[in-house]
Formats: C-alpha cells, structure tokens, sequence
C-alpha cells in the first residue's frame, strides 16, 4: 500500500526513473473521444482540452510550461468562475499539501482545478494513485505533447514503485 501522508522528493540519482511516459501519446482529435472522469495535469494541457469544450473533473497546473510564465489557463480559470485551490508544491517534490488537495478533489462531484506555486510535474502519480480505476489522466510530455492514461491495476502498481523510490521529508 502506498504512503501519501509524508510529503516526499525525488533523489538527484533516481530523477531519471521520473523521466519514462506513462501511457499513449494523443492528439487533440483524440479528446472528443474520451469518456468518463477526465483529469488534467499541466497548463497547456489543461488549456488544450478546456478549448475542446471539454471540462475535466480536476485540473492542475502551475502557470509555466518548459520554464515559460503560461498564463492562458490561469486566465481562463478565472474568467470562468471555477474555484481554485492554491497549494505549495516545489520542484521534484509531492507535498501533502497536492496530496490532500488531489484526494478533496475527487471526492467530490464538483469540478475542481488546483493551482500549484512551485511545480506540478510529479503531481500525475497523486491523480493516479488517487483515482478510481478507469480514471482517465492527461499530462505533458514536453516536445512531444499529450500523454493518455486510464489507470488500471497495472498502472497504479507503476506509479506506486516510483513514489517509493522517493525520499520521504521530515
């Protein structure tokens, strides 16, 4: 069983392991055909399936990509009255603070976004490890685009190894 109730680093000799895809390349197209529970990670991300008329149940972004200030999603975020949630989160890092905020999340029917000041990279293994089975999650994979996973058993076991090779924080 997973722990996620200590917030947790990625060792400078185990950042590589962080750096393999989970699940399939997809392009836009591809968007309109997904059903079911929907999370997004990243801002260009989120802003490309929110431009599809699509709303995820949760999206999660930090106002950058590739170190660039993004501010379209945020923006967007705004203008359409959607409640965020701001929570701290550096870089290599899931703090509990994403954590709890992911878990409040998909609790409820509500759909929610959760900006992150730091990084929200690592923040598809909580969504993952969160997630009921079936949950479809779409995060970035820069210079290449977007990546679709539908967690099952399988992929949850994966995003589970990685999370216990990170350190745990005091």
């Amino acid at each position: 069983m997973f722990d996620l109730e200590r917030s947790r680093r990625v060792p400078d000799d185990k950042r590589e392991l962080f750096k393999e895809p989970f699940g399939s390349l997809i392009t836009e197209n591809d968007l309109k055909k997904i059903n079911g529970r929907l999370i997004t990670v990243g801002d260009v991300v989120s802003l490309t399936v929110s431009r599809q008329g699509i709303t995820p149940h949760v999206s999660v972004y930090d106002g950058m990509t590739e170190r660039r200030e993004v501010t379209e999603f945020g923006d967007l975020v705004k203008n359409d009255g959607r409640k965020i949630d701001t929570v701290i989160n550096p870089a290599g890092t899931i703090t509990v603070e994403l954590v709890n905020a992911v878990r409040n999340a998909l609790s409820g029917a509500e759909k929610k976004t959760i900006r992150v000041i730091g990084e929200e990279d690592l923040a598809t293994l909580p969504c993952i490890l969160l997630s009921p089975i079936g949950t479809n999650v779409i995060y970035g994979w820069p210079g290449k685009g977007m990546m679709l996973i539908v967690t099952n058993e399988d992929i949850k076991k994966r995003a589970e190894r990685l999370l216990n090779e990170m350190e745990e924080l005091p």
